[in-house]
């Protein structure tokens, strides 16, 4: 909910539905709620042993913003009203940045000649033929750095999702770059 606005009460026991209701009926009879919207798509959440409800500012809800704050202030020592952006600076450290779950090509590796350079070469042409140059070159570096077999492995699933290849492919000329830190050839 980075970069969105909302209404979160806290303290708000029993039946939520119940809150919802309530909470939209003072806003209506308040006049900040106006032409005819309500909260409905709100969320229940608990944080430090206390049930929160999140009443999101949305395209859905009109309501007026300075009658909302001032409501807001005069009823904080009853709902502990607080804005979403307040409330998650001040008690959840900030919002967290979305990470996209890395997309990992099909890589087949499996009956292929398991030497690691061989290995390697094949998961680095499998990146760079899906348009991930950068992550081939630092798979690679990663690889020449580790200090075992399965850890060079492993460093290769974190990259690519191993499959099983019906042909063998083996490391060509070709696709090796010294840039990758392969200075020897075995």
């Amino acid at each position: 909910m980075q970069g969105k606005e909302g209404l979160i009460l806290q303290g708000c026991g029993g039946d939520p539905q119940e809150w919802v209701d309530g909470i939209n009926k003072m806003l209506t009879e308040a006049g900040i709620l106006l032409d005819n919207t309500k909260f409905t798509d709100v969320s229940v959440f608990e944080n430090n042993g206390c049930t929160n409800i999140l009443f999101p500012f949305d395209e859905n809800v009109h309501a007026h913003t300075g009658k909302l704050a001032m409501w807001r202030l005069a009823t904080h020592n009853d709902f502990g009203g607080t804005w979403l952006s307040d409330y998650v600076e001040n008690n959840l450290g900030g919002f967290q940045t979305e990470q996209k779950e890395k997309v990992k090509p099909d890589c087949p590796l499996c009956g292929v000649d398991g030497n690691i350079f061989n290995l390697m070469g094949i998961a680095s042409r499998t990146l760079k033929q899906n348009g991930m140059k950068d992550e081939a070159h630092e798979m690679c570096d990663r690889i020449t750095k580790s200090g075992s077999y399965s850890e060079a492995l492993g460093i290769i699933g974190e990259y690519v999702n191993i499959t099983d290849g019906s042909e063998s492919e083996d490391f060509d000329d070709d696709d090796f770059d010294e840039d990758e830190g392969m200075g020897m050839r075995l």
